[in-house]
């Protein structure tokens, strides 16, 4: 087999079990963090005035990944620019405005952010670099076989706008207007996820890391936004599938 069809053989593998990748980040994490808590001496702002202003920085970094998912999503329409699904490829359009005129992946870049924030949360330095590796090796296949489908499907509509977008790393200088108006019910229903995976997540940290230092200087920013995210969810979850108030035709 040619190694560009091994690559994207290895991409589409790869994205069918990409919420395999969260997960091992989660209890690779969470046992380093843990380990942080334990030892304190190992990071040089545990048990520190600097620690919550830390932890806000990483939820920042996070919620900052969270926004440009928001923002992709919210301008784009139904089944487009390679959503990959268990029967395969699917991009009825391609998307070159708004977002996608600065950066060809900004769903993975928004992931990459999101996690960053939480991997950052560990103080463990050694952690971070082999996400950040783990994350370029992963998601360049995936990528790699998306660019592959929609090469195959658009064709020199593609390349040239790829030969002039970057792939990972935004240039605002292209930047292009979006052709489509912003959708909240789009982003209500696709989004609601991620934003209660990150309040739960740095919650959870936050009160684990204080039950192992037997303490209670809770982050009750962190308790109070992650009810809320709870309770939110669970609303969007339930106008989701018994109603129709966030469907909205072509998104």
């Amino acid at each position: 087999m040619a190694l560009k069809e091994e690559l994207e053989q290895q991409g589409n593998w790869l994205f069918r079990y990409r919420g395999v990748l969260p997960i091992i980040i989660l209890f690779i994490g969470t046992y380093l963090y843990w380990q942080t808590e334990l030892h304190p001496e190992t990071f040089i702002l545990e048990e520190t005035p600097y620690e919550v202003y830390f932890e806000m920085i990483c939820l920042a970094i996070s919620l900052s990944g969270l926004g440009i998912r928001v923002y992709t999503v919210g301008y784009t329409p139904a089944n487009t620019s390679g959503r990959n699904t268990a029967d395969g490829q699917v991009a009825d359009t391609l998307n070159t405005t708004g977002i996608y005129s600065v950066v060809r992946h900004p769903l993975y870049l928004g992931n990459f952010l999101m996690w960053l924030g939480v991997c950052l949360l560990t103080g463990n330095l050694w952690f971070i670099i082999a996400f950040c590796l783990l994350y370029w090796v992963y998601y360049e296949r995936i990528m790699f076989a998306e660019e592959q489908f929609l090469t195959g499907k658009f064709g020199t509509v593609y390349t040239e706008w790829a030969s002039k977008t970057p792939a990972f790393l935004p240039d605002f200088k292209s930047f292009v207007k979006p052709t489509l108006s912003f959708s909240w019910k789009k982003v209500l229903k696709k989004e609601k996820n991620g934003l209660l995976a990150l309040f739960l997540i740095f919650c959870m940290f936050d009160l684990s890391g204080e039950w192992i230092e037997q303490q209670e200087s809770y982050n009750y920013f962190l308790i109070t936004a992650c009810l809320l995210s709870i309770f939110s969810y669970c609303i969007l979850k339930y106008l989701k599938k018994k109603t129709r108030i966030l469907n909205e035709a072509g998104r």
